[in-house]
């Protein structure tokens, strides 16, 4: 007996120019086992046609007037999370590109696009594979190397300054800090300057904020 033939891929196209909705559609119809099911120019549309035809792919715009393709796709996928979003854009900044990221999109690519990279991007998404643009992808490996490397501000306190933090975070004051732990209240006051300065923060408040957020205060 013969394999039931897969059905189509189900793409819907959000973007508000017109004519690059009729070009995607145009090309996506060419191809074999794609089928557009709806083509959107805003992303308040986009979720209406979403909750109508339950595509298995969208293909995503970042900028458009009212809703945009960030706040479209983190609204979609909060309806449907097996949906893929792609996303199509000419931008390539971290504005945009981190916060869609971050909102679920499953893959980036730019409007440089040939139709046949398109194309396979969402055969991939639907088999559950990630394409991110060459550019995208170099710049998401910079900024998680970044990340791993960078210490958080606190490793760069000494280990008085530490004690001092912690006292500072119970809300003592210098006069109390400095009887607790034996040293004089100039030396506090020069240790608390320096532990401001080290967190980047303004003020005693913030400091404390920082020793709770980061466990280093009870």
């Amino acid at each position: 007996m013969e394999d039931m033939e897969k059905p189509a891929i189900k793409v819907l196209l959000v973007d508000d120019h017109e004519m690059v909705r009729i070009g995607l559609a145009a090309v996506l119809g060419t191809e074999d086992g794609i089928e557009v099911v709806g083509e959107a120019g805003s992303g308040e549309e986009g979720i209406r046609l979403a909750r109508e035809y339950k595509p298995d792919v969208v293909l995503m715009d970042l900028v458009m007037e009212g809703m945009d393709g960030i706040e479209a796709t983190r609204q979609l996928l909060k309806l449907y999370p097996d949906c893929k979003v792609i996303v199509l854009t000419s931008y390539l900044d971290d504005e945009k590109m981190y916060p869609v990221i971050e909102a679920g999109a499953f893959s980036y690519l730019l409007k440089t696009s040939r139709a046949s990279e398109i194309a396979e991007a969402i055969r991939a998404a639907a088999r559950g594979q990630s394409v991110l643009e060459s550019q995208v992808a170099s710049k998401m490996m910079n900024r998680f190397r970044h990340t791993e490397t960078e210490a958080p501000a606190h490793k760069e306190l000494t280990e008085r300054e530490m004690d001092v933090l912690r006292l500072l975070a119970q809300g003592k004051s210098n006069q109390e800090i400095a009887d607790e732990l034996i040293i004089g209240i100039k030396t506090v006051k020069f240790h608390v300057t320096n532990i401001l300065a080290k967190l980047g923060v303004d003020d005693r408040t913030q400091a404390a904020i920082y020793a709770y957020k980061n466990g280093l205060a009870e």
